[in-house]
């Protein structure tokens, strides 16, 4: 397997203080021969490699960024960001479960046993659970789900309860159920059967929280589903983090790309004033009352 290390990206404007301190990690990259790449249903695969040891050492929350092959004659100038599903350090395994919605992941998708995944990481800020935590809540939808599941696991290896709620179009597109049943609680929602709805999914978040069982929020992959959780979380005094889905262009930080053109920034609102951050480097996990919404 091959790899180079690369260097540490500085801190550049974008906030008024550095992120969140984590343990370093440089990130490298590495060809990582593909072990397994599979179809999960009509839009979903389901990606498992062979990584290095450093590739290894990704927290939950954190991101590789990908250069993912062309589907076609045309050239892709940019990786593609992509939060890992499960991490395997005994077998050498990282997973990935992502969505064919553009050129880069429908080239992604053609890759095959045995050719070289190209990966750049573990990059950026992971989730965190807080002191005393006893339960803890996860809410989302699609490819958001794959991020929630690395701290649903976290989370129940350090014997802490997991409630994951889980939204879908229908039960077919229901992301990684079998692995959130193995850590915890699943409650899926549908938008088939109407169970997805808001003010349904603020029913079920409104009895964890009576139930005691709701010492800290998780979100990722729908902004109705952040604003909820956002907002209960306030009302209820509950700590949370969402993590933020975002175009890249380098994942370190230094290109500057974000600068001119917005492309790896959002706003944020802190003490009252607007700012903002790269996903990148600042993220993509995000205190959840911090977090503006998309």
């Amino acid at each position: 397997m091959a790899h180079r290390p690369f260097a540490s990206a500085p801190y550049v404007v974008g906030r008024s203080a550095p992120a969140p301190a984590q343990p370093h990690i440089p990130a490298e990259e590495s060809l990582c021969p593909v072990v397994s790449h599979a179809w999960v249903n009509s839009e979903y695969k389901h990606l498992v490699v062979d990584a290095s040891p450093k590739a290894l050492a990704v927290k939950p929350g954190q991101f590789f960024n990908l250069l993912c092959p062309s589907p076609d004659a045309g050239e892709l100038w940019l990786r593609r960001p992509q939060s890992v599903y499960r991490i395997d350090p005994e077998n050498r395994r990282i997973e990935f479960l992502y969505k064919c919605v553009g050129r880069g992941t429908y080239g992604l998708a053609t890759l095959e046993v045995g050719d070289e995944l190209n990966m750049v990481g573990p990059l950026g800020v992971g989730f965190t659970i807080p002191p005393g935590c006893k339960h803890i809540v996860v809410l989302g939808r699609g490819v958001g789900l794959a991020t929630l599941a690395p701290i649903s696991q976290l989370a129940a290896e350090s014997g802490i309860g997991v409630s994951a709620i889980l939204s879908a179009r229908s039960a077919e597109f229901v992301m990684a159920d079998d692995l959130f049943a193995k850590v915890g609680e699943v409650i899926a929602v549908l938008d088939s059967d109407g169970s997805s709805a808001v003010e349904h999914v603020e029913t079920i978040l409104k009895r964890l929280i009576v139930q005691r069982r709701a010492d800290a929020f998780y979100t990722c992959g729908s902004n109705r589903l952040f604003q909820l959780m956002k907002r209960l979380g306030n009302a209820h005094g509950i700590p949370g983090q969402v993590a933020m889905e975002q175009v890249m262009a380098c994942g370190l930080g230094p290109c500057y790309v974000c600068v001119p053109c917005y492309v790896c920034v959002r706003t944020f609102e802190v003490n009252g004033k607007k700012e903002l951050r790269r996903v990148c480097i600042d993220g993509p996990v995000f205190d959840l009352q911090e977090a503006v919404g998309w």
